[in-house]
């Protein structure tokens, strides 16, 4: 057998809907020479991960952790502690990951009703009302900001709507923490997941949960075990906890990576961050309607991290992306489900959004779109980008 040669990935801009591109602090910290996921100093460690992702969350939750697994790993963690067989649970679908979520709900067990709205669109507090008053679930499951779709659901009112029916709110913030207000305590959150790859600009691999202690009783007072023993947090926590009880070897490079992309988003400060996310998103999109193009998303719902550009009229979607990798090192994502085919999502989460990413993306994107016979005013995407960054 012939060995492969040394890894030499080619270098890329990752503009997808994620990974994003990582910090090259966060890079150096993933070179730190191991400890054992027990050892005092890495007791410690984790203990200013855990107090940095609360702040991150906005949450004085004590339950607050990164589950060893990507966003998915978070997903099925909440899901599986808090059903158990039997109990009902309303998810609402605007996009894939509220599909996801269903998926999840139905293999634990859950008697799940979906609500559901327009890909691009978000839920109405009236509507989530109605059903919560109808069905009395157990919780409710909600993404927060959908990636297949760049829709940035309102959480203001929806703890307080759902303690009207004593029902848990589980929430999906895998594309939004560090990029917008993320705010577990004040929104009245129950239980919530997210990723390290997205905005946190932190390879792949942890899922960052938290529940309130309102959640913590239920799993708690279960009738049945979780069916994942990996995932029961009755279990983990004694790990995360003061404890300190061995449960699994926890993969600690990626908790190095996270301490220091934590450290990174802290150091920024989160309004800055939010600030600097909304700014370049308003660039890109500014430069998008210099060339005649729009997002999918339905106004002042659009996420600032994850934007879902329409692909104009007798533009071929799979050519415009293929040539943005090959010549420009650039990767973006295509549409999902209702959305494959129809649009281009252009993630500037974390350390990829910046200015220097949206002109560059704006002028390749031109040449792309010229090649195909479209009627555009070369320089006008960069034109209008340049004038919103004076301004701003």
């Amino acid at each position: 057998m012939s060995i492969p040669g040394e890894l030499t990935p080619s270098a890329r801009i990752l503009l997808g809907p994620g990974p994003s591109d990582v910090h090259p602090r966060v890079l150096r910290a993933m070179s730190t020479p191991l400890l054992g996921h027990l050892d005092p100093e890495f007791l410690v460690i984790m203990n200013e991960t855990q107090e940095m992702l609360r702040q991150a969350f906005r949450t004085k939750n004590q339950l607050t952790f990164p589950v060893s697994g990507t966003g998915s790993a978070g997903m099925e963690t909440v899901v599986v502690n808090l059903i158990e067989p039997g109990d009902k649970m309303v998810v609402c679908v605007n996009g894939v990951f509220g599909q996801r979520m269903t998926d999840v709900a139905q293999r634990a067990g859950a008697v799940v009703t979906t609500v559901e709205r327009p890909w691009g669109d978000v839920f109405d507090m009236n509507q989530l009302r109605d059903v919560l008053q109808k069905v009395r679930p157990k919780v409710l499951g909600i993404v927060h900001a959908e990636t297949s779709t760049g829709a940035w659901q309102p959480m203001a009112e929806l703890g307080k709507l759902c303690r009207e029916t004593d029902t848990l709110l589980l929430i999906d913030t895998v594309t939004s923490l560090g990029g917008v207000p993320v705010e577990i305590d004040a929104w009245g959150v129950d239980a919530v997941y997210s990723g390290t790859q997205k905005c946190l600009s932190c390879p792949p691999g942890l899922a960052p949960v938290s529940f309130s202690p309102r959640a913590v009783e239920v799993l708690t007072k279960r009738k049945t075990k979780v069916q994942s023993w990996y995932l029961d947090m009755n279990m983990v926590q004694r790990y995360w906890g003061e404890e300190r009880f061995y449960h699994h070897t926890a993969p600690i490079t990626m908790v190095y990576a996270l301490r220091e992309a934590l450290r990174l988003v802290h150091e920024e400060g989160l309004e800055p961050r939010f600030a600097r996310h909304m700014r370049n998103h308003r660039a890109l999109k500014a430069g998008l309607a210099a060339l005649g193009m729009s997002l999918a998303t339905v106004e002042d719902h659009q996420l600032p991290e994850l934007n879902a550009i329409r692909i104009p009229a007798g533009v071929e979607d799979m050519p415009v992306r293929k040539r943005l990798l090959s010549e420009f090192g650039i990767e973006i994502g295509g549409g999902l489900g209702d959305f494959k085919g129809k649009v281009w999502r252009v993630g500037l989460m974390g350390y990829s959004s910046r200015p220097g990413n949206v002109l560059l993306f704006l002028a390749a994107l031109e040449q792309c779109l010229m090649s195909q016979g479209a009627k555009i005013t070369a320089g006008a995407g960069i034109a209008a980008a340049n004038e919103l960054y004076a301004k701003q």
